[in-house]
This record gives structure tokens, C-alpha cells and sequence, in this order.
């Protein structure tokens, strides 16, 4: 089923339009969208890495709410902006604009709809820029609505207790983390015996950085492999207490959003007359529904 590792009943598409019309406090209901990519992720592991941790650490936050807290995922975004990765077969790209827009029409559509808070969780370091453009032009259309981005690993998790120093300073895709989670979520894509440790060298502008690179890349500039990282260490022991790490924090920014109140604008943001319209409101869609 569409759903994957969301929950059922937190994935809002099973609804019907009625059921979402008549949801209880829609403005304090969290909406999740797991965002990801289909890019190369060495030989060891499958394209798909980033989307299935996204929506992996997704499903089992939502899975782990009380029933009292309203929250509910839509479809992740599985496509992202890969273009760093464009000289390995299996990466599937999007522009940055077209991430961005794709951001903003899926925002304005649960804003129609009555939500107010929207909570991107990010699988892929590639893109967070789009994502986050697009969330402040959200925010500024629209001053009641709290829209908030932020990766997957950006809240407290063990993953770099399993880790050396190299690896926690210097590895940036398809090593020790992400090779942990996949045997944890998808054992069955990732083949171990292909795996191969490969680093990128030293920075040689050590006053901006000592450790990972601050120019422009692309990861076919550190080798072939696609590899930046060592995955050999991983084992799915250590990828289901990652998961269970970043599952519980992520319930708790779920549950946390929920309760939180921000600032709020009335004033209409310049421009954005054209966002204005009727949408169908409870009322109406309570007529529809048969006398109890």
C-alpha cells in the first residue's frame, strides 16, 4: 500500500475529503512530509537511501504518538535535487526550482485545507536549500502558518557513538549512519560485501574548515566509488538503536509542534492576493454526512 513505513492511520490520503473538512483543531494538526531522493548511494546500498530513512524515521515517530496528538503524513517526497551526484547511473534529479515550487504548491494545498503547521523532515543534505526557501515563502504569504525544515539527523540521536573520529568528522554520504539505518529499515537492499571505505582529502583552506570540504562538489570528485565515508562498520544492531533514537526525538518535535503557538501576522504579505479563495469549510462538509 501507498503508505509504506507510515502508520494508516496517520497517513492523511486515506481520508476522504469529508473526514478531512470535519478533523478536530486542523490548525494545531501536524502535518509531516518525509522529503528524500533517488541518487547513488555507493555500491553497497540502493538509489533510494535517502527517501526510505526519511519516511523510515517518519513512520516510526508517528507510530510512537499517543492517540491524543493530531498529526498525520502525506506522501514523501521521493525526488529530490541530486545533481552532485549526476555522473552515477540510478541518480534521478529534479532542478532546485522545480523542488522549491513543488514545496510551495503542496503548501498551499494544506493550507487551503485548513492547516497550519507543516513540518518537513529531510532525508537528503543535498537539497536544504530549496526546502528552506521555500518554507519562508510560505511564511510569508501566509502569517498564521507555522512551516518548519529540518534533516532527518538534526535532532539528539546515538549514531556517532558507533563511530571514529575520521568518520564523525569527515563522512558525508553512503557511509557508517546510512549504511546502520538501511540494514535496519531495508535489509534486503544493501549488500555488505561490496562495501568499501573512501575520504576525501584534507581541506586546504584549514581557516575555513580542517575536516569535511567547503568548495563546491560533486561526489564523482572523490572517486569513483560514490562513497564519502566507511560504511564496513555498520551492523543493524547498531542501525535499529539509530532508529530508535531518531524515531523517539522526532515524536517529540511532532508532539511539540502541536502544542507550540508562534508569532502570527493577519496583515497579508505583498503579493499574495491571488492565494485567497473559497475553500470548502466543515459546515459544509457536515451537510454532506448522514444524520446521527
Amino acid at each position: 500500500m501507498l503508505h509504506g513505513y507510515i502508520p494508516a492511520n496517520r497517513f492523511l490520503p486515506y481520508l476522504s475529503w469529508t473526514d478531512i473538512a470535519t478533523l478536530d483543531d486542523k490548525a494545531n494538526t501536524v502535518i509531516v512530509l518525509p522529503t528524500g531522493a533517488i541518487e547513488q548511494h555507493g555500491p553497497h546500498l540502493p538509489c533510494a537511501v535517502d527517501s526510505v530513512i526519511s519516511s523510515g524515521v517518519v513512520g516510526h515517530a508517528l507510530a510512537r504518538l499517543p492517540a491524543t496528538i493530531p498529526a498525520y503524513a502525506i506522501p514523501p517526497i521521493t525526488y529530490g535535487k541530486s545533481d552532485e551526484h549526476l555522473h552515477f547511473p540510478g541518480t534521478l534529479t529534479l532542478t532546485g526550482e522545480t523542488l522549491l515550487h513543488t514545496i510551495l504548491e503542496i503548501g498551499e494545498s494544506l493550507y487551503r485545507a485548513g492547516f497550519r503547521k507543516f513540518l518537513m523532515v529531510n532525508g537528503h543534505g543535498g537539497q536544504p536549500q530549496p526546502l528552506q526557501m521555500a518554507a519562508r515563502e510560505l511564511r510569508l504569504r501566509h502569517g498564521d502558518m507555522i512551516i518548519i525544515m529540518q534533516d532527518t539527523f538534526k535532532v539528539p540521536n546515538c549514531a556517532e557513538s558507533f563511530m571514529d573520529e575520521q568518520e564523525r568528522q569527515m563522512a558525508m554520504h553512503a557511509g557508517h549512519a546510512e549504511t546502520a539505518l538501511m540494514l535496519a529499515l531495508a535489509p534486503d537492499t544493501v549488500q555488505m560485501d561490496k562495501a568499501v571505505a573512501n575520504y576525501p582529502p584534507a581541506f586546504p583552506c584549514p581557516t575555513l574548515s580542517r575536516t569535511r570540504p567547503m568548495a563546491a562538489w560533486a561526489s564523482y570528485d572523490f572517486g569513483p566509488s560514490g562513497v564519502i565515508g566507511d560504511p564496513r562498520p555498520a551492523t543493524k544492531a547498531q542501525g535499529d538503536a539509530i532508529l530508535d533514537s531518531l524515531a523517539t526525538s522526532w515524536a517529540q518535535v511532532i508532539t511539540e509542534v502541536h502544542q507550540m503557538e508562534w508569532v502570527t501576522r493577519a496583515e497579508p504579505a505583498w503579493g499574495t492576493g491571488q492565494w485567497q479563495g473559497k475553500v470548502v469549510d466543515q459546515n459544509d462538509a457536515a451537510s454532506l454526512l448522514p444524520p446521527r
